[in-house]
């Protein structure tokens, strides 16, 4: 529960605002999957990184630029119409004494023209278009599964580590222990030197696990704060829940359906470039039949005789012909190889991204298989421990074992704690990864 009120308005002004934009704009990607792991933190930072992060704003202008290269396409296939305002200033000769033309006149010329899109050219390239903004809108989608993943494993990391911290705390204290007790037995002559020593440098060495993780903590904390569009400034500021209750709530599927694959963005961007490419070799080819042009003109002017919008101050005519290049050096052959040659670099690049798509599917579900085996042996080697421990404790209550023994066994079973809860969010940051593999539809 957030107990601040004013962090409550700032979460309810940025669940607001998350429920307008998505209402505006539907998300590209499934954001149901993070409300899967029983941690409010989590939905909250998604919805906020969704909201602020610049990468995101940066993807839907692309996106936006390339919808709008549509319309410049598309306005090709439409007549174009222009007016201009000219000075004229012009020396006739004075052949005929009724030849009255000024010398200095007024022009106001209109021009339209058309290209009647007899072989559909203009139409393949506004579809070709289409399919590069389609590319486009599953390189969005790309960018948002890759924020989302980021942000959730980062998010794990950051649990951890505040787990691994809170552990490693407890260990420091009993190394500290440990070695103030070795002191007073060299002083008695009970130790000798080399177990003061290594007590010592054990002690050392758990002060030193202490500071790299801390170290990595304020990493992931900077980075998380970037994610989310915060300033690493407020790293502190960063609220989060336990990793002993961050856990997936439903159950991860074993097998993935195959067609799973075909929801991948990167397949669907690299998809709809190699139809934008085919339909570019076809304008390729088309490029060596005419070009059919009409172009209507008309003129005013203040040079003649008659009013400046009369039939007889204007010249007008009306052109319609082909347009056929005899000889180019070759350049349209050229070009024609040149788009084929991406096309075809377009259908290898389409079959490896089907197989690495197949082996990240495969390889996240096997690190979860593993994973999760990993993750059980640490628990059954940490239930061990604390037999152990148990059965220590007891010792120590009854005089049986010294306290430097029992707090021995409790540092190894802290120790064994930190591997279970490594192991931990390792699997968890895998269902991340199999998120990402199968394009958010989890």
């Amino acid at each position: 529960m957030i107990k601040n009120p004013y962090m409550r308005i700032i979460v309810l002004a940025l669940i607001f605002q998350f429920l307008f934009v998505s209402t505006a704009l539907a998300l590209p990607v499934n954001v149901d999957f993070f409300n899967r792991f029983n941690d409010i933190y989590l939905n909250e930072y998604i919805k906020e990184a969704l909201i602020n992060n610049h990468d995101l704003k940066a993807a839907n202008k692309r996106l936006e630029q390339f919808r709008y290269e549509i319309n410049t396409q598309r306005a090709k296939e439409f007549p174009s119409a222009s007016v201009s305002g000219n000075y004229l200033g012009a020396h006739f000769p004075k052949n005929d004494v009724n030849f009255l033309i000024d010398k200095n006149s007024f022009i106001l010329p209109l021009r339209a023209s058309y290209e009647p899109d007899f072989l559909l050219k203009n139409r393949d390239k506004t579809r070709s278009k289409e399919k590069l903004y389609k590319a486009q809108i599953a390189n969005q989608k790309a960018t948002y599964l890759s924020l989302l993943t980021d942000v959730a494993s980062t998010y794990v990391n950051i649990l951890l580590l505040d787990y691994l911290i809170e552990k490693q705390i407890d260990v420091i204290k009993n190394k500290r222990f440990n070695s103030i007790s070795n002191d007073y037995k060299f002083r008695y002559g009970v130790l000798d030197i080399f177990g003061l020593n290594s007590s010592k440098e054990d002690y050392e060495n758990q002060k030193i696990i202490y500071d790299n993780l801390v170290k990595r903590q304020n990493t992931a904390l900077y980075n998380f704060s970037a994610l989310i569009g915060q300033s690493a400034n407020n790293y502190q500021d960063i609220k989060r829940g336990k990793l002993d209750k961050f856990e997936y709530i439903e159950t991860i599927p074993e097998i993935i359906n195959s067609d799973l694959i075909y929801s991948r963005p990167d397949l669907i961007e690299i998809e709809n470039k190699l139809k934008s490419a085919k339909i570019d070799v076809t304008v390729a080819k088309k490029d060596f039949f005419p070009s059919f042009n009409i172009t209507g003109f008309l003129a005013f002017d203040t040079a003649g005789l008659g009013n400046f919008f009369s039939w007889n101050s204007s010249f007008a005519y009306l052109l319609a012909g082909a347009t056929q290049d005899i000889f180019k050096g070759g350049e349209k052959i050229a070009n024609l190889k040149i788009k084929k040659a991406r096309y075809f670099e377009l259908v290898e690049n389409y079959k490896q991204a089907d197989l690495n798509a197949i082996k990240e599917i495969n390889d996240a579900l096997n690190l979860i298989k593993q994973d999760k085996k990993a993750e059980e042996i640490s628990k059954y080697k940490v239930n061990l421990e604390k037999k152990n421990f148990n059965s220590s404790e007891k010792k120590y209550k009854r005089g049986t074992i010294s306290k430097i023994d029992f707090l021995n066994d409790k540092a190894s079973l802290l120790q064994k704690e930190q591997l279970q809860a490594s192991a931990k969010a390792v699997r968890l940051i895998d269902y991340f990864t199999l998120y990402k593999a199968v394009g958010g539809e989890l």
